[in-house]
């Protein structure tokens, strides 16, 4: 069954799908999925805390709906601009592709890594 992503707008009007993933006792990580569905290298990631019962215990597990209900516009535009991209692609300073030392050179050539 796949999973219903729920929708946000990014300031710059990009339209994102929004999940939560990877649930705890306190916290869930949410997955913004970039529209375009071809690559997750655009994708962003941040964590969310949870404060409800849960959370005082390390046994029990928060669910995913739960998380999701409790995600409004606001915590939303927060979690977006603490988020972190998925893919090492791209530097967040300079927009450029990652570099690694080719095979076989130890500080020399250095190539994008894919």
């Amino acid at each position: 069954m796949a999973k219903e992503l729920r929708g946000f707008s990014s300031p710059d009007g990009t339209s994102w799908g929004v999940e939560a993933r990877m649930p705890t006792a306190s916290n869930a990580m949410i997955v913004f999925r970039h529209p375009d569905g071809g690559t997750s290298r655009l994708d962003r990631y941040a964590w969310h805390q949870w404060h409800g019962p849960e959370a005082r215990s390390v046994t029990s597990r928060v669910s995913l709906d739960a998380v999701m209900k409790s995600l409004g516009e606001d915590t939303l535009a927060l979690l977006f601009r603490r988020s972190m991209p998925i893919s090492a692609g791209t530097t967040p300073l300079t927009g450029q592709r990652a570099m690694a030392v080719a095979p076989g050179e130890k500080y020399g050539k250095m190539e994008p890594r894919d």
